[in-house]
Formats: C-alpha cells, structure tokens, sequence
C-alpha cells in the first residue's frame, strides 16, 4: 500500500490489541490474584478444557458507561472471557469471570457476552460451564447491571432440562451474583477462597448485630454441609475444575442424547460379599456406600452432596459401561428415615437424571419419614410430597431394590410399583409393611397386650406373628407389588439385565404446560 498502513501494520494492530485484552486488569492485579492462592480466568479456562481447544468469543466488547468516571476507565474483554471449546473430546461452552477487571463485577455488556454464549450452548445442544469470580453487580452501571443479571437468570430457567449447566465459583459471589448458580444444576465450590451469599457479614452486621467471618457466613463448607447449595467441593481450583470434568463424563450433551457409554470388562455379575453386607437385624446399622460401590462398575461411584442431608445417597454410577443415577437410604444416618433435606436433595437429583435420560436406580431401606415437631411445622409434608412427586414424573428406567426395610409413605415414595417402578427386586431380607413389627403390634394388639396376664410375652409372641405374616418380601411379591425376590449376590447381574431389556423403554405424559410440584 503506498503513502499508508500496510496489512502487516493492521495485523500487528490487530495482536497488540489482543495482548492488551489477554492481560486482563494488568500484571499488578494479576500477581495479587495469584497471591490470593486463586488463578486468572484464562488460566481456569486452560485447565478446565481440552488442551489447544479454546475458541475465544467477543474478546473486543466494552462497556458503554459514562456517569462516575467510566468514560475514562478501560475494562478489557469487560471482565469476563467467554468461548468455547472441548472437555473429553466434547463440545462445551464456557463463561469465566476475570475478578482483575473490576473485580470480576458484572455490567451491561459482560452480562451480554454470557447471555450470547448461553445461547449458543443451547442453540447446538452442549453443555454451558461457568466459572463465577465477581463482587456482584456493577454499581457505576446503575439498573442496567440488574438487567443484565435479569438476562442470564431467564436464560439459566428456561435453558434448565436442556442442556447441562455447571457452576464453579472460584472467588466471591455476592447479591445478585448468586441466583444464577442456584438455579444451575451442579454447583462446585472451592475451598477457602469461594464464598456465597445475599448479603455480606457487613450488611448482616448492620441490620441484625450478627459478627460472622465471609467464610463462616457463605464458605464451601457451609454450603456443602449445612444449606446445601453446593454438590461438590474441592481444596484447589485444578481440582474443582477436574471434578467438572468428570462429571461431564457421566452426562449427556443435551436433553435429546443419551448418556454416554463407556467400556467396561465383561464379567458374570456374581458378587459374593453382597450376601453379608447388610445385616439381617433392622436395628443393625451398615454403610450402604458398601453395597453401591459393590453393585456399580468398579471406582465409578461419583457422590452428589456427599456432606448434605446424609440419610440419604445420590449420585452417578456405571453398570456395565452405562451411565445410571443412584438414591439409596443410608442406614447409618437417621437410620436412614427421610427428614426435610433429604426430600430436597433426593427430589431435584431424581428431576435431574429424568431430564437427561439417566436411568433411575433406587435402594431401599428406610422406617419412615423422620418424626418431630420441627419437621412437621417446617412442611415435612410439603417437602416429602416432592419425592413422590419426582418419581411419580419421571419416565426414565426406574428400577428399585428393597434390601431390608420398606415401612409406610417412605415405602412407597422410594420408587413403589404403584407410582411407577418398571422393576421391583427385594432381598430375602426385605420387609415391606405399613410399619415395624413392633409398632403394628402394639397398635393391633394392644388390648389383648394390656389385658393378657404376661403382657410381655404376649406382646413378643404377636410381634413374631406380624413378622412372620407381613414383614418379608413375599406378601408384597404374591400381590405383584415385587417383581422378583433375589439373591443378594447377583445383584449386579439383575440390574444390568434390566437396564439392557429397558434400554428402549418411551413412556409419555398427559400433555400439559407444566406441573406444579409442591416446592
């Protein structure tokens, strides 16, 4: 070009401008993000995806404000790096918060980026992963920041059931900030350096006199443990990041795929120690991970809200290379009865795995839903109704166990026949009634009980007549509430089986908008 710029010029341009972009808020606050033992959104980007895979979107988009010194203020890639890219060879998309750009603070244009990369997650059926570093909304914006936010939690709604969608929040994640990842499907925190809430310890400070630490208030483990916002946790960003990879392994990419099926070695599904795991006796306890990690292809059993409401076991598994979804009472907490918690955490994993085709695989041991007056007034009932209602909705597989007690509304909200189980197994050891032995005596018996001249032997002797006619798995098999009574040990072999002849099972509902779930 003569008396002008050549193309080299406007290339160099061109990669001058990209560099300014790729070092965020600067070398300063970069160090200082390094200091605080956390990465930069690049950096989580790299480490989360396939390696070389990365395709950066809208890295040029500013923002457009004026008031409060903005139109002075540069904020490069406007605090957020959007794109996409692999995970396992797998097409994801991906939004990541760059906290050295005002604080990772969310305005007008860097919401727009992520609701354009929602979009297009959705519009080509991938998963949508992001990775949350942010002070909230952006004040210097005004109402526009809001809006934005408005934008992303619509999309987070109506993408749900779509397409997987995976919060990480590796930083921060106040007001506003925080709707978006309680409405996704997975939350993963880190540990330490992630927090969550509405309002700060300041704000709380003020208006309740209440002094809480940040990490007190919203840290990973409050939520893993206690409100039960977050499914996973984990001590580094590497390895939160690495648990995002692997539960992608389990999903689909979208809500009209199957999962996918991995290679498994053949095997004759005999697993001897099955027989002994569960102690006959109903008041002896045992871990019921024994008997999942035992039934499930070996090391695949990947626990959802291990620390949150533990009566109660979710989470995915493999049999036979294919991808399931696990509920199992865990006799070791609560003896396993369901209280409010549990409802929730078992109610929204079983609406998971039915948007996104996971076959459901239920084991039963449970008394009942948990007594107590502050269960009953804080809605026991309206919670409890959710399971219920989950199973009673969901048209995957659903296959059910029963390895020792199956008692009352419990029984039958844990995937029963009657609200829809394709196939209903029970242990030898299984007992299926209304309630314990002991209670139903008492109540059945009880005058002859109180009048008899040795009430306590009376009262043994009717408990093993109420045990010996109702409690074993065979009452509920002759009225085809059981499909089958099976030996402990080929377990694993009936449920591959099953899971193979309902490999292409289509089941409907009577049209309608939607349900209206008792939440």
């Amino acid at each position: 070009m003569e008396g002008g710029e050549t193309v080299y010029e406007k290339i160099e341009e061109l990669a001058e401008k990209r560099r300014r972009v790729e070092m965020g808020g600067g070398e300063e606050k970069i160090r200082s993000q390094h200091e605080k033992g956390k990465l930069t959104a690049r950096e989580r980007i790299d480490l989360l995806l396939d390696e070389g895979t990365f395709v950066e979107l809208n890295p040029f988009v500013e923002h457009r404000a004026t008031h409060f010194g903005m139109d002075k203020v540069s904020a490069p890639g406007e605090g957020v790096v959007t794109g996409y890219g692999k995970i396992n060879g797998r097409p994801v998309y991906v939004f990541a918060q760059d906290f050295t750009v005002f604080g990772g603070a969310l305005g007008e244009m860097h919401a727009m980026k992520i609701a354009r990369i929602m979009d297009l997650a959705a519009k080509n059926g991938a998963p949508i992963i992001g990775l949350n570093d942010s002070g909230g909304a952006r004040i210097q914006e005004g109402v526009v920041s809001l809006d934005g936010y408005g934008h992303i939690f619509y999309r987070n709604s109506i993408y749900s059931g779509v397409i997987p969608q995976i919060s990480v929040i590796m930083g921060p994640c106040a007001g506003g900030a925080v709707y978006s990842p309680a409405i996704t499907d997975f939350v993963v925190m880190v540990e330490k350096t992630s927090q969550m809430f509405i309002t700060g310890p300041k704000v709380i400070e003020t208006v309740t006199g209440e002094t809480i630490t940040p990490e007190d208030l919203g840290g990973a483990r409050v939520h893993a443990s206690v409100s039960g916002n977050a499914h996973f946790t984990a001590p580094t960003e590497a390895e939160a990041l690495d648990k995002v990879r692997r539960l992608l392994s389990y999903l689909p990419q979208n809500n009209m795929e199957d999962p996918p099926r991995v290679y498994a070695p053949e095997d004759d599904g005999w697993v001897e120690e099955l027989a002994e795991v569960v102690p006959v006796e109903g008041t002896k306890v045992y871990d019921v991970l024994e008997v999942i990690r035992r039934v499930v292809d070996e090391g695949s059993f990947l626990e959802v809200q291990e620390r949150f409401a533990r009566n109660i076991v979710v989470g995915f598994g493999r049999i036979a290379g294919q991808t399931v979804g696990i509920v199992a009472n865990q006799p070791k907490v609560m003896a396993g009865g369901l209280d409010i918690d549990s409802s929730d955490k078992l109610s929204r994993f079983v609406r998971f795995c039915d948007c996104f085709n996971i076959p459901l695989i239920t084991f039963v041991d449970v008394t009942g839903f948990f007594p107590g007056v502050n269960q009953e007034h804080r809605g026991i009932i309206r919670h409890g109704a959710k399971i219920l209602y989950a199973y009673s909705e969901a048209t995957v597989p659903k296959i059910t166990v029963i390895t020792r007690k199956a008692y009352g509304g419990a029984y039958v909200a844990l995937n029963s026949k009657a609200i829809g189980a394709d196939l209903v197994y029970a242990w030898p050891s299984a007992e299926v009634a209304v309630m314990g032995p002991e209670g139903a005596a008492n109540i059945i018996f009880s005058k002859e009980i109180r009048e008899s001249d040795n009430p306590e032997a009376t009262r043994a002797a009717r408990i093993a007549e109420y045990r010996e006619k109702f409690a074993n798995p065979y009452v509920a098999a002759s009225m085809g509430m059981v499909d089958d009574v099976i030996d402990p040990r080929e377990t694993r072999k009936k449920l591959r089986e099953a899971l193979e002849m309902l490999r292409n099972k289509r089941e409907s509902r009577p049209p309608k908008k939607h349900g209206n779930i008792p939440l």
